[in-house]
């Protein structure tokens, strides 16, 4: 998920608190036939305020300018017809919707914090997501093919002021091989016993599906519940938990049933269109402690193989490392940015730990790995490439200045973009805010 599909459904949940705080409202700005108002202006820059960011003099003047580009996007979207379908608003809000639950400690808290059902929550929103995609669609119409040549990128950076060059904190590339050992049929055998064996206490009411998920669930996110993971839509789980909730009775407990995560057993209490509601319990599959030290000492021997001249480490990770590492030929990159390079300020803590010390084309030891599904396994890195940290400069920085270069470009062209589109749209701005520094193209307009 993007840093703006998260933000913005923080957004949205914020500015239903401040409509409950009975905020003064009235209408600051219109642009085409939508209204903007002084409390949505205010609900922005109380988000803003909460993730630490100082609110200037100036801030509702920015904001104000965002909310109306914003609208006369979509203003023009309409116009041009611009397609949102009803499956990608679904899409997007689902994936909203199920962050936020998650950092707010699943569905039912989430319902309960706003008082409605999730569907409920998802029919009022859903117009707002749609707004939102129509926006970025139309905007990427604007500047989707902007590109900035070399002689752009130089001649921007030339024009920065001495004092606002950016400065540059060290950065790494790394590349890593893992390797996980592999489940053993008896392994699996012995993991659905023992969850057969719940199971069966469970259907003899020896023991209830709550406390049996209590004690025994290895699901940490539902065990304190007693199993219990709310309402989800279809989709939210992996495909095994879709295949039997809609199949198994109200209220029985599935047969045991294997997905990535290792064995479950599911009891579903309510469904409801695309949805259910209900509890499981989760064994996961056992890696002997003798087949970890195995994967251990495999991969000290290939580091000591790489060290003596032996094995390159391109063929090592080519020859050893799981499909995933091997897409990327071993480079662990930066999910957040989708960058190779990694902020040493904001490293992920386990890969700065097993890095940190390291000197470019060194191996680490072996690092104890675990996946987001579960598995574990051990890992070694290779320091690639650490940069010093300095002034931004054209030689060792090159993209990162191209990408504030285009970023400027596309920011003029939305500008201007704006003052051509505002000349033939409706757009009222409220005295007290025509002071605003941007206003001017705006409104220089016949309207």
């Amino acid at each position: 998920m993007t840093k703006s599909s998260i933000s913005l459904i923080v957004l949205l949940f914020i500015s239903s608190l401040a409509y409950n705080q009975e905020i003064i409202d009235k209408v600051i700005a219109v642009v085409g036939e939508k209204p903007i108002l002084f409390s949505e202006v205010q609900s922005q820059k109380m988000q803003l305020a909460q993730q630490g960011m100082e609110i200037s003099p100036s801030m509702d003047c920015y904001l104000l300018e965002e909310l109306m580009l914003q609208q006369l996007l979509i203003h023009q979207a309409e116009i041009d017809s611009i397609e949102v379908t009803e499956e990608m608003v679904k899409s997007e809000l689902d994936q909203r919707i199920q962050y936020f639950s998650a950092q707010i400690g699943g569905i039912d808290k989430l319902e309960e914090y706003y008082g409605k059902s999730v569907q409920e929550i998802r029919d009022e929103f859903y117009v707002q997501i749609e707004d939102k995609m129509k926006a970025q669609k139309m905007q990427q119409e604007i500047i989707g093919e902007i590109l900035v040549s070399p002689k752009e990128v130089r001649s921007y950076f030339r024009e920065i002021p001495a004092d606002s060059i950016p400065f540059i904190n060290s950065k790494v590339k790394v590349s890593q091989i893992i390797l996980a050992p592999a489940l053993s049929y008896q392994q699996k055998i012995e993991t659905k016993n023992r969850l057969n064996k719940i199971r069966d206490r469970i259907i003899s009411n020896e023991i209830s599906f709550s406390v049996a998920a209590e004690f025994y669930s290895e699901d940490p996110g539902t065990k304190v519940a007693g199993g219990n993971f709310g309402w989800v839509d279809r989709g939210d789980f992996v495909p095994e938990f879709d295949a039997l909730a809609y199949t198994i009775p109200l209220n029985t407990v599935s047969e045991v049933f294997e997905s990535p995560y290792g064995y479950h057993i599911l009891k579903v209490e309510k469904r409801r269109g695309e949805q259910y509601y209900g509890s499981h319990i989760l064994i996961k599959n056992k890696i002997a402690d003798k087949d970890l030290v195995t994967i251990k000492q495999k991969l000290d021997q290939i580091a000591s193989e790489i060290a003596n001249g032996k094995l390159s480490w391109d063929n090592a990770v080519t020859k050893y490392a799981n499909k995933e590492n091997n897409k990327s030929n071993g480079i662990v990159f930066n999910e957040a940015t989708g960058e190779a390079y990694w902020d040493m300020q904001t490293i992920d803590k386990n890969l700065f730990f097993a890095i940190s010390a390291l000197e470019i084309d060194e191996i680490s030891s072996p690092q104890y790995y675990e996946d987001p599904s579960g598995n574990i396994g051990y890992r070694i890195f290779k320091l690639i490439d650490r940069t010093s940290p300095h002034m931004a400069n054209l030689n060792d920085d090159y993209e990162f200045i191209q990408q504030y270069a285009l970023s400027q470009k596309q920011m003029v062209t939305i500008d201007k973009w704006v003052q051509k589109t505002a000349k033939s749209t409706y757009v009222f701005i409220d005295p007290v805010y025509q002071s605003c520094n941007n206003n001017s193209k705006w409104i220089n307009n016949p309207w």
